[in-house]
């Protein structure tokens, strides 16, 4: 299947830089089945690859110099290889920055070249648009330059640039599947391990995304804030499980033991971690089985602990699920990303009549309640990042 971004981001090169591109790859979006705010704590998660994405196109310069253009903002940035600095006023840029900075400082051998960006991902969405282009950058840099790093070498590259660069403590889940995705398989990692496995979803589910509108700023939300109360919670822990390593540790018997013993803050952030992780492997054991009435029930108690334990919905995101729940034809309904706005997921069977039911039923449940319409997509489940030419 030809992306259609491919050929719009070579003919925006040539409007752009004069000339032919000599590479152009794709890396996709995620989202994220099951599975949220676990990756940094060491934990499981059940992400997919889907069929939209950040395409890069661009050739080598002779000279030390990087032209970035991003069609979304109409803007152009340059810097020298040897001169990479964060730039709040053209933020797109500091994940190329990020990835080709870090691949620089472990020693290989880079040189300028010239690029422009184009997607079609909503920005601040939670389909993870951010990991797309870090992923996309280490791809197309991998093969220009002719580096030679393994598949998780670009991911743990792209994930350490968002974590340093850009400033977002974020775990691996998100440039892991966008690198590693597969086509109709949700992808199951171990984010300590980074073990990984491909869980089958067939062709009878598609996934529906509804964008609630709200954008989120992850480095400048209580993300963070969120990922330093579980290393409290860790520290709370070890007093009486001195073993422990991360809340992945903690076992579901372990937490109703030491609860109290935990500030109820503390505790409420931990049960969230704590128990999304079993969800996740219970998830993963329903889909193998086909038992889509256990992932509607994992799905439905996974957002309600994010609502109340977690506290990163936010009243936009709960009307959405509320309204695919009452659907009585969807398979799990929840949130999913960071949180504090951006989008829902949803299962529904892939009949065409029944997909355009279901999303009729939410935009308009939405408009009444909100009073928009929300922007939905509906995926497969696709392969991660690929070269398209070159």
């Amino acid at each position: 299947m030809t992306y259609p971004l491919t050929e719009q981001a070579a003919d925006l090169f040539f409007q752009t830089f004069g000339a032919k591109p000599e590479l152009t790859v794709m890396a996709p979006g995620r989202v994220n089945l099951i599975g949220e705010h676990t990756d940094y704590n060491e934990g499981y998660v059940l992400p997919m690859a889907v069929d939209r994405g950040i395409v890069i196109s661009g050739r080598k310069r002779l000279d030390q110099k990087i032209t970035l253009y991003s069609a979304e903002y109409q803007e152009q940035e340059e810097f020298a290889l040897n001169a990479i600095r964060h730039d709040i006023s053209r933020h797109w840029a500091n994940y190329v920055k990020g990835v080709t900075l870090l691949l620089k400082q472990n020693g290989l051998q880079l040189g300028g070249f010239e690029a422009v960006i184009k997607g079609d991902l909503p920005q601040g969405g939670g389909l993870s648009s951010s990991a797309a282009l870090e992923v996309a950058t280490a791809v197309f840099l991998q093969k220009l330059f002719k580096l030679g790093l393994e598949d998780l070498d670009l991911v743990k590259v792209a994930r350490q640039a968002e974590n340093e660069f850009v400033g977002v403590q974020c775990g691996i889940m998100d440039q892991f599947a966008s690198h590693m995705g597969g086509k109709d398989h949700a992808l199951f990692i171990d984010c300590r391990s980074l073990e990984h496995d491909w869980v089958p979803l067939g062709t009878d589910l598609k996934v529906v995304v509804f964008n609630t509108g709200v954008k989120r700023e992850l480095a400048s939300s209580d993300y963070n804030v969120r990922r330093h109360q579980c290393q409290e919670g860790v520290k709370a822990f070890s007093k009486f499980l001195p073993h422990i390593k991360s809340l992945r540790d903690v076992s579901l018997c372990d937490f109703e033991k030491y609860q109290a013993e935990l500030e109820p803050l503390i505790m409420k952030r931990c049960r969230h971690v704590i128990s999304e992780n079993q969800r996740v492997l219970d998830t993963v054991e329903a889909l193998k089985a086909k038992n889509l009435e256990r992932v509607k029930v994992l799905f439905r108690e996974s957002h309600e602990s994010l609502r109340d334990d977690y506290e990163v919905s936010c009243h936009e995101l709960d009307t959405l699920v509320e309204l695919g729940q009452e659907h009585p034809l969807q398979k799990g309904s929840r949130m999913t990303g960071g949180g504090f706005g951006g989008c829902t997921v949803h299962l529904v069977p892939a009949e065409e009549q029944v997909i355009g039911n279901f999303v009729s039923f939410v935009a308009e449940g939405y408009q009444r309640r909100i009073g928009r319409k929300p922007e939905h997509y509906v995926f497969t489940a696709s392969p991660g990042a690929k070269f398209l030419n070159g």
